[in-house]
């Protein structure tokens, strides 16, 4: 349970219910300015692009280009993230008549960022300007190499920067770059992107209604990308999200408009849409073919193309779906004789092949695996995976240990990582496999020690069952878009007791319970909970939903926890 608000903060703020506040409160928004802005929320609050630094000379280099029609180069990323930025920077510059070109980097034969056989190729073609989306911000050396070529090289990033001298020497659009003067710092990569396509905008010779046009028709790329790479969602990022979700629920995109049909998503597109069905679609063809798949889906203006497009990657994401599970349950048994309480972080390492030799395993789904661990036991983890010339990682973690903060503690193990405080990325040689686990364990052990490392379901305020009605739920909806650091509601009811038990779907898969005037569903849960009965009294965990049905509407709880009352 998080800690309930004082009466002195509610006295700050006579204009909102105490529950109300304690969400604002939880979510960090105690003063009233910060207050209005997350509920007043518009497009007119976001940044001025041309705060970031290099900014106003990026725009002057990218025109000076477009001018002499040189040859410009996005490159990209594999992840939805990376595909989003490419795609909207490409569809701008394409707009404004560049001659741009994209390339996305494989992830098993290239890997994340620059890398200097694609440079070489570039410089062959003629390429003038290469502008990195998503990357880039720790490729010093490729950067160098490009130059040399006689390229051109904007960096946009938004990935945690090294020191100074570990730098890019060319212009950089990142918040995270130390002595950055641009205020949110965490932005995606398409936030970036977005922001160096409206600054480009904004400079172009063009009347103010059609900039505005631009502006606006690229939002729906800006929220997918965002939610897809699950940055926090408040401040300008929220905001962001918010304006684009309605132009997504609009899109004229006729790739997305197939993804979502395939994805069978009707009615309102909500940051949950992205997050569990668009997003981990465009994810699948980075990870387990090639990302220009999903780059190609957001570009096309072809409806037979962008059909098969979304047919192929709707099949890419069930393949990855099975891979995943198979790889999670080798992990698992590679574990299952340690004890994982005493732990402070799981390292579990997949071998190329899968025992029979019949199939070769995608490096693209460790980091889905290492996301279920983490959840799962509550520790940080790195799943390794053997390759050709070594071993590639992937990462994820909790709140408490940074760690990419712990990879800089064992860079000299590495040949090269990058990421955030809860996920990386990294490759490591075989000799130095062993060293480098080793010092992870250490760099763990250090800094988790003394911490309860038990999973959390973290409750934002306990209710009285009467206090659930139509005024709260409405309330809670002025808090979307949901998202990391902004979580849908979970609200905690001790002694409830169980009016009516109802059992739904095609094979009784679903359980209802009634509390008074309130039916409290859980969808899958039936087998799990049927040892309750009607008149039980529980502590039950939910959310506060409104349920739309024939024509009624409703508010109803969203089981997400359920246990027996157990008197003082």
């Amino acid at each position: 349970m998080l800690p309930p608000i004082s009466n002195d903060f509610v006295d700050l703020h006579p204009e909102y219910d105490r529950i109300f506040l304690q969400l604002l409160f939880n979510r960090g928004l105690k003063e009233k300015r910060e207050i209005e802005e997350f509920l007043n929320s518009d497009f007119k609050m976001i940044s001025e692009p041309f705060l970031f630094k290099d900014m106003a000379p990026a725009v002057d280099l990218i025109i000076e280009h477009i001018r002499k029609q040189d040859k410009i180069l996005v490159y990209g990323d594999y992840d939805a993230d990376g595909v989003t930025s490419s795609a909207l920077l490409v569809e701008i510059l394409k707009i404004l008549k560049a001659q741009v070109e994209v390339y996305i980097p494989d992830r098993v034969s290239e890997g994340y960022g620059l890398n200097k056989k694609a440079i070489e190729e570039f410089a062959k073609n003629n390429v003038k300007l290469i502008i990195t989306v998503d990357g880039g911000i720790r490729d010093k050396d490729e950067i160098n190499f490009a130059k040399e070529k006689g390229l051109d090289v904007i960096v946009t990033d938004h990935h945690a920067a090294p020191e100074k001298a570990n730098l890019p020497e060319c212009l950089i659009i990142n918040p995270n770059v130390k002595g950055e003067t641009y205020p949110s710092k965490n932005l995606a990569g398409v936030g970036v992107a977005y922001k160096l396509a409206i600054a480009i905008i904004a400079k172009a010779k063009l009347p103010e209604e059609t900039k505005e046009k631009l502006r606006e028709q690229i939002l729906d790329l800006v929220a997918v990308g965002t939610v897809a790479d699950c940055v926090g969602l408040l401040g300008e990022n929220r905001t962001l999200v918010k304006e684009g979700l309605k132009v997504l629920n609009k899109t004229k995109r006729v790739g997305l408009q197939k993804l979502i049909k395939k994805a069978q998503i009707s009615g309102k597109l909500e940051s949950w849409n992205i997050g569990f069905q668009l997003g981990p679609r465009l994810n699948a063809a980075g990870r387990m073919e090639h990302a220009n798949t999903a780059f190609g889906l957001l570009v096309t203006k072809d409806e037979k193309e962008a059909e098969a497009l979304a047919e192929k990657l709707n099949g890419k994401n069930i393949d990855r779906q099975r891979i995943t599970e198979e790889i999670m349950a080798e992990i698992e048994k590679q574990i299952s004789s340690e004890k994982k309480e005493e732990d402070y972080i799981i390292i579990g390492v997949c071998p190329l092949r899968k025992e029979d030799e019949s199939e070769v395993w995608n490096e693209g789904v460790i980091g889905l695996v290492a996301g279920k661990l983490c959840d799962k036991y509550y520790r940080p983890v790195l799943v390794i995976t053997e390759v050709e010339d070594g071993y590639k990682g992937s990462g994820r973690s909790i709140e408490e240990f940074n760690i990419i903060s712990a990879l800089e503690e064992a860079k000299e193990f590495l040949e090269k990582y990058g990421g955030h405080p809860a996920a990386c990325g990294f490759s490591v040689a075989s000799s130095m496999l062993d060293k480098f686990t080793a010092k992870m364990r250490e760099v763990a052990a250090k800094k988790l020690a003394g911490i309860n490392l038990q999973p959390k379901l973290k409750i934002e305020a306990e209710l009285d069952l009467g206090e659930i009605e139509d005024g709260l739920q409405r309330g809670i909806e002025k808090f979307l878009p949901f998202g990391q650091e902004n979580p849908q509601p979970r609200f905690l009811t001790k002694g409830a007791q169980i009016k009516d038990i109802v059992n739904m779907g095609v094979d009784g898969q679903h359980v209802k319970f009634r509390f008074n005037g309130f039916w409290a569903i859980a969808f899958g849960r039936s087998e799990e909970w049927k040892e309750f009965k009607i008149g039980d009294k529980v502590d039950i965990v939910y959310y506060i939903e409104r349920n739309e049905f024939n024509g009624r509407s409703e508010v109803q709880m969203k089981l997400v926890d359920i246990k027996t009352t157990i008197d003082n």
